[in-house]
């Protein structure tokens, strides 16, 4: 890896590395028409492989590839985020002139892996996270041309300290507000409360706003010499929902647990008390709402639970800051503090 890294090619261009980690981006169908059952071929491209997929992108960057490895995005998740951040770490480290990195996803998980990576990175490097939603195969992929976008976001000087960014459909987004809204469209990555943060129009990368929450480098979650962050689960709101769901988690060892509530931040009784319940017994519980935008207002009823708010957080991003501020915290106030700051 370094050594090719090293070698690098287009003379007085900007360096940037490609990580692929699998997903559409890395797939081929059966066909140029499969774009939708083409994971029935189980074909995922290596990095450099993708690369050379896209000879144009050695008139935007030196691209160079860096294995990984190439499997299907429901399957990353703490162990991957675990190695990128070492990674990401080890490239800058050797490579002082790298101007900054991509990580080829699936677009599944991958705003979970954005997520993470801005919270636990420890490199002030871009990184950008890149997907498609029509595999390199297909015809009228997204990929090809996403991918470029991506090169020139991470390659762009105004893309230091924005934290991890996501860039798909010519759009660059935060990574801690993005998520992804539709099965197939080529537009379903969206930011519900805010918007993007810029535009990859052409060669030209323009940005228009900035996310106010902190973001790696510099975060108290170090994550790279940990087994495995302590459990939190989902409990997903529904009508009739009874607490079976938070008893059985409870079971399975979870130390803390997110309640995707009924909007604008409840649930059924049966399912409150089990909540209520489990905060009084030392589990820190956080309320975010399955409505996909908008802050859980910390309210008495919750107060009186002992519940926190997730802030505007989804519940699946909420679980991920919920298990890193778990590493350094197990204190409510403290935990409330950090859903404030990240």
């Amino acid at each position: 890896m370094a050594a090719g890294l090293a070698a690098g090619h287009g003379a007085g261009l900007p360096k940037v590395a490609f990580i692929g980690t699998g997903g559409t981006i890395s797939s081929l169908g059966r066909d140029a028409l499969d774009i939708l059952d083409y994971t029935a071929t189980d074909r995922r491209l290596e990095a450099g492989a993708i690369l050379d997929a896209v000879p144009e992108l050695a008139t935007v960057a030196s691209v160079v590839p860096v294995p990984f490895r190439a499997v299907p995005s429901p399957a990353i998740g703490f162990a991957e985020w675990r190695d990128l951040v070492r990674l990401c770490a080890r490239l800058a480290d050797e490579h002082p002139d790298l101007a900054g990195i991509v990580i080829g996803h699936g677009t599944a998980t991958l705003e979970e892996t954005a997520y993470a990576l801005s919270l636990t990175l420890t490199v002030d490097l871009p990184v950008v996270l890149v997907g498609s939603q029509r595999p390199m195969s297909a015809l009228s992929t997204d990929a090809k041309l996403n991918l470029v976008a991506a090169v020139r976001t991470a390659a762009a000087p105004e893309s230091r300290g924005r934290g991890v960014l996501v860039v798909l459909n010519d759009e660059i987004q935060a990574a801690r507000e993005v998520t992804k809204t539709s099965v197939a469209r080529l537009q379903t990555f969206r930011t519900p409360d805010f918007g993007v943060l810029g535009h990859v129009d052409g060669d030209t990368v323009r940005y228009y706003r900035r996310s106010e929450r902190a973001t790696a480098p510099g975060t108290p979650f170090d994550i790279r010499d940990r087994p495995a962050l302590p459990r939190v689960d989902i409990a997903y709101g529904y009508a009739d929902a009874d607490g079976t769901a938070v008893r059985a988690f409870l079971a399975a060892g979870a130390r803390g647990l997110v309640s995707a509530g009924l909007a604008p931040g409840m649930t059924p009784p049966a399912e409150a008390e089990a909540l209520e319940a489990a905060a009084a017994d030392g589990i820190v519980v956080v309320m975010s709402t399955r409505a996909g935008s908008g802050v859980v207002p910390l309210t008495t009823r919750l107060r009186s639970r002992g519940i926190l708010s997730a802030d505007n957080l989804t519940p699946q991003k909420a679980r991920i800051l919920l298990a890193l501020a778990l590493t350094v915290t197990h204190e409510p106030d403290a935990v409330a503090r950090l859903f404030a700051t990240y």
